[in-house]
């Protein structure tokens, strides 16, 4: 596999960003631009938190998704803009729901798969420890935390050995493509959540003695740059209400 199960290390590319700082990304891009923003200028605001996955992405190098998410984000925002003055009726409503739909969903799905990419479950582990958090909570969501990269990655081998086999939607192979993906992939989920668990359990979580981790964790200046970011925009509709009372 390319990635570990429970991977300790990652490559030093991209913005450096501690777990915590991505995870107030995540629930701050989720919140402002998955509900549309409160208020106007929250609104106005909503493209600014939108462009932060990009940002990252390009960091990355990333290109191919960085195109993708463009493509998607920019191209929904261009069309709602220029095309909606000139429509009406059901044209309209098709443009709205369309773009409305792209933009406000692509953005926390874009920086929730940077998340899970670029952290390691050690960083996530130590990160809800810092955060003391119970231990209910940090190894059912350690376990899941790899789980769907890793079900990606199987999903993938399994790809590449349909078409090695010629199975294909073609060739009136639809039905057996479907059943050799879909079988195989369910059994390996399973078998992926056991081993998961077993390695979790294996690497101390949930044990009696408290656990130690050999990664660094910490707030530097990009980290604070982008917290700040968030507290403006949680910032900006809460001086919005103080202003219209």
């Amino acid at each position: 596999m390319r990635q570990e199960l429970l991977a300790s290390q990652k490559s030093g590319r991209g913005i450096l960003l501690d777990p915590r700082t991505k995870l107030a990304l995540l629930i701050t891009i989720s919140v402002f631009v998955l509900s549309g923003g409160i208020g106007v200028t929250s609104r106005q605001f909503a493209p600014v938190l939108s462009a932060v996955p990009l940002i990252l992405m390009l960091t990355e190098g990333a290109w191919k998704g960085s195109c993708i998410y463009f493509a998607l984000y920019g191209g929904s925002y261009l069309l709602q803009i220029l095309s909606l003055p000139y429509l009406s009726g059901l044209p309209s409503f098709f443009v709205v729901a369309v773009c409305g739909f792209l933009m406000r969903f692509v953005p926390g799905i874009m920086m929730g798969y940077i998340t899970v990419k670029t952290t390691t479950v050690s960083e996530f582990v130590a990160a809800m420890k810092k955060l003391h958090l119970p231990e209910q909570i940090i190894i059912p969501m350690s376990v899941i935390f790899r789980f769907f990269p890793t079900v990606v990655e199987e999903y993938n081998a399994i790809g590449d050995a349909m078409k090695m086999r010629g199975i294909r939607f073609g060739g009136g192979k639809a039905g057996a493509m479907l059943e050799y993906r879909l079988v195989p992939v369910i059994m390996c989920s399973v078998k992926i959540g056991e081993e998961l668990s077993a390695a979790a359990l294996t690497r101390g979580l949930g044990g009696s003695v408290k656990r130690t981790n050999i990664c660094e964790i910490g707030f530097h200046v990009q980290d604070i740059l982008f917290l700040l970011l968030c507290v403006v925009a949680f910032a900006i509709p809460i001086a919005t209400m103080i202003a219209g009372r």
